[in-house]
């Protein structure tokens, strides 16, 4: 099948099987490897991508259910060659290790703050508790997000 949608402010045209999922469209069919595939349970977040606004477990997806969405990965986080707030804060506070788990932290972050630039501390381990980590023990990551909420303010 052909779907069309947007990705990071582009239009995109894209051959699927109705079965692939979204997750792997976006790697193979479109070459954004940022979005990683962990557990392809929708348990582990590594895989999570911004649709129509909201955090999304593209590994539970499927490509053709995202006909006509706006899709943002974490590639499209920043729109020039500095880090995004956000990235640069999860920098700052060491709030990556292996890095396996940090696309999927930091597009879930982006959801939260988007909608919520003011979430408490309580609010922000909540919403990253769906979202699974070996290597930080998530002190650092939670302290990115709080950091960054500052960017997120209108």
């Amino acid at each position: 099948m052909t779907i069309q949608f947007e990705v990071n402010g582009k239009a995109v045209k894209v051959e699927v099987e109705p079965r692939t999922h979204l997750a792997d469209c976006l790697r193979h069919g479109l070459g954004l490897t940022g979005t990683h595939v962990g557990c392809e349970h929708g348990v582990c977040g590594a895989c999570t991508v911004i649709v129509n606004g909201e955090a999304v477990r593209s590994c539970l997806m499927l490509a053709v259910q995202a006909e006509g969405a706006k899709i943002i990965t974490v590639e499209g986080l920043s729109r020039d060659e500095a880090l995004s707030p956000l990235q640069a804060a999860f920098r700052k506070h060491h709030a990556l290790q292996c890095g396996f788990c940090t696309p999927g932290m930091i597009t879930t972050a982006h959801a939260l703050l988007t909608d919520e630039p003011d979430a408490d501390i309580k609010r922000i381990r909540e919403v990253l508790s769906g979202n699974l980590c070996r290597c930080t023990g998530y002190i650092p990551i939670v302290e990115a997000v709080m950091e960054a909420r500052a960017a997120y303010r209108k």
